[in-house]
């Protein structure tokens, strides 16, 4: 019966991942939203392409099926998940495969395998099974949440260690007298990592009708970062007042280098702490084994050949 339950288990994970992967090929994978807008401005997507695509899906068995779990999905999510997924996916880089739509339709098809493995390990139509079914298929439901949410809080990590040379560029190019959007163009090519793709975002979004505070608040807005928050608040504000923007980019350079420099020194005084438990867990046993074990060998040995 055992066997039996493995053998099931390892079938529903099989079709979960026939599922996610037919998922990932089947749904529309083009950008939305802002995005859409400035792929199709870049020349990486064409409307035809779009049509192409979405005709193509259309014609796919497994669309209805999938459409299905969606709506599963969107019942069973409360308001708002759609814009609160959205801003994951900003704040992530909005990862190519993923979409809103892939993944709410990776959602209900989650919910539905947690269920069946949920009662078929939990013993059926008993208390404990529907205990486990439920418990499986709110875990299986939110996995994907979760994988997005550590997605984008790496991210977040990469865009501040990043953060500081890209300004310290950005200023040098304002002082030689270059523009401000000439400027954060050429740091957006230059620079590596995501403050790159940050910054051509910003220029693309004033390309395509924004001003220039409303695209620093939407990069405010995908990076939650306290230094991008202080940044954008002094670039907006700059750009209200009409301040010189070469001395608000020095200063925010100085101070985002002497943030720079206390968390590199906070992280430090935390090393001790964070060594203790290592130290005691790990090293210490094997130190009393090693000082400790040949004197208690010869304290046994000398007891016992005392007494014999």
């Amino acid at each position: 019966m055992i066997t039996l339950y493995i053998g099931v288990g390892l079938l529903a994970l099989g079709i979960f991942a026939l599922a996610l992967s037919l998922a990932l090929g089947v749904t529309s994978g083009g950008p939305t939203g802002v995005a859409k807008s400035l792929a199709l401005i870049e020349g990486s997507v064409s409307q035809r392409t779009a049509l192409k695509t979405e005709l193509a899906t259309k014609d796919r068995l497994v669309t209805p099926l999938f459409e299905r779990t969606r709506a599963l999905a969107l019942a069973l999510s409360p308001s708002g998940t759609t814009e609160r997924l959205t801003r994951s996916l900003d704040r992530a880089g909005n990862p190519s495969p993923w979409t809103v739509e892939r993944i709410m339709g990776v959602k209900g098809t989650a919910l539905i395998i947690g269920a069946v493995l949920g009662f078929l390990y939990g013993g059926g139509l008993t208390l404990a099974g529907i205990v486990v079914s439920v418990g499986l298929a709110a875990g299986f439901f939110y996995l994907p949440d979760l994988l997005i949410y550590n997605l984008a809080l790496k991210r977040q990590e990469v865009v501040a260690k990043g953060l500081a040379e890209a300004l310290d560029m950005l200023t040098i190019c304002v002082e030689a007298g270059q523009g401000f959007d000439s400027a954060l163009m050429r740091v957006a090519k230059n620079a590596e990592g995501p403050i790159a793709g940050e910054f051509a975002r910003v220029i693309s979004e004033i390309q395509i009708g924004k001003s220039r505070g409303e695209a620093f608040a939407a990069l405010g807005d995908r990076v939650t970062l306290p230094d991008i928050k202080n940044f954008v608040s002094a670039i907006v504000q700059a750009d209200r007042l009409g301040l010189p923007i070469a001395a608000v980019l020095r200063e925010q350079t100085s101070v985002m280098r002497l943030t720079r420099r206390q968390r590199a020194e906070e992280k430090a005084q935390k090393v001790t702490v964070k060594i203790l438990f290592p130290m005691l867990l790990c090293i210490f046993p094997a130190l009393f084994i090693v000082i400790i074990g040949p004197g208690a060998i010869r304290m046994m040995d000398t007891l016992f050949s005392g007494g014999l």
